[in-house]
């Protein structure tokens, strides 16, 4: 009687434990980020544009913890390389469902942050397997690194809006489809998107411009300084100078008063702005190529002469291993579609096909 009631317990107390879910906290070494992260000690905090938080696993479900700091962010869930749902987190901490009843077997999990800074931060906690997991698998790795200083083309803005009024909320931004991150699945590139809406290198429609915000690991607080040995990509891609294009002729603008008071910058100085944060990125990278890309919205219409100040400061720079291209100019209103956004990574994918040695 001893002996049977000895094997029930075993069973209970087995059972028990074989039912409980594995934690995978935000620390583990079975995930892999992508962006700028901050680590804290119960969590990683995501602000960046097209961050992305990665695991392998085996099992058949996962779920995920997470807390946004408005609850305006969204991020594409994607299992097994496919984009399967859209969350929203909440304001408060909350679990959220990824997958479940997917086939016994590995599988990959990525969150993949479709909004922009500006909409906020998120913080995640960690992933839950179902309690059928049995093993954490070594994290994903990628082939290459790519980091894209851009503005809201390369933030993929208004790209989910369809109705023609251009809107850059939330709901309407996804980095995911944007020409950036359609050229980094390509290469099999891991990501890093140093971007923000309206932002450009000499005035933008915001306070801030990309020199002051560069270099930046949290990108609200000036005092926050990205370690820059912790990432040296294999490519480094511009394009900026949409934003300047429009305010330097906008003398009545807020921002064009702060940075130039009355008068607008000269083409000697706009060039020299657009040299001297070149420089600046190459003294980050020092054997990175880097092209200095622009378009394709107006900047690069017909007679603009926003291409010619491009390729003069890099010319002037006299670096090999610096490029200039420039994108067709789309001639539709508003940000880029869908297509457009695919048109430009077919593009940029083709001049790095023939350009870039790596």
């Amino acid at each position: 009687m001893r002996k049977l009631y000895f094997l029930v317990i075993l069973f209970v107390a087995n059972t028990s434990c074989y039912a409980q879910n594995i934690v995978v906290k935000s620390h583990d070494v079975h995930i892999r980020y992508s962006g700028r992260i901050i680590m804290t000690d119960d969590a990683a905090e995501l602000s960046w544009s097209a961050s992305s938080i990665k695991m392998n696993f085996k099992g058949t479900g996962v779920k995920v913890v997470l807390k946004d700091e408005h609850g305006y962010d969204y991020w594409n869930v994607i299992i097994d390389g496919k984009v399967i749902s859209v969350i929203q987190p909440d304001s408060i901490q909350k679990e959220y469902t990824l997958a479940s009843g997917l086939q016994e077997g590995n599988h990959t999990v990525e969150l993949f942050k479709r909004t922009e800074w500006a909409m906020g931060k998120t913080w995640f906690y960690g992933f839950e397997l179902d309690r059928y997991a049995s093993v954490l698998l070594p994290p994903p790795q990628q082939k290459r690194k790519i980091e894209f200083f851009g503005n809201s083309i390369t933030c993929g803005y208004a790209i989910e809006d369809t109705t023609g009024q251009d809107r850059g909320t939330a709901p309407y931004e996804n980095a995911y489809l944007s020409y950036a991150s359609i050229t980094a699945r390509h290469f099999d590139a891991e990501l890093h998107s140093t971007t923000k809406s309206g932002i450009g290198i000499l005035v933008s429609w915001v306070p801030l411009i990309m020199p002051e915000l560069y270099y930046r690991l949290d990108p609200t607080d000036a005092e926050s300084k990205w370690d820059f040995s912790k990432y040296k990509p294999d490519l480094v891609v511009i394009n900026l100078f949409q934003n300047d294009k429009w305010i330097v002729n906008l003398p009545d603008n807020e921002q064009f008063k702060a940075r130039f008071g009355t008068k607008p910058p000269t083409e000697e100085q706009i060039i020299k702005a657009y040299k001297d944060f070149v420089k600046t990125i190459r003294s980050k990278y020092p054997k990175t190529p880097i092209i200095c890309a622009l378009g394709n919205m107006d900047a690069v219409k017909d007679g603009s002469p926003w291409p010619g100040y491009m390729q003069k400061a890099v010319a002037q720079i006299g670096d090999k291993n610096i490029y200039t291209h420039v994108f067709p100019y789309k001639n539709t209103p508003g940000h880029p579609s869908k297509k457009e956004q695919q048109a430009l990574a077919d593009d940029l994918i083709a001049f790095i096909d023939q350009n870039i040695k790596w």
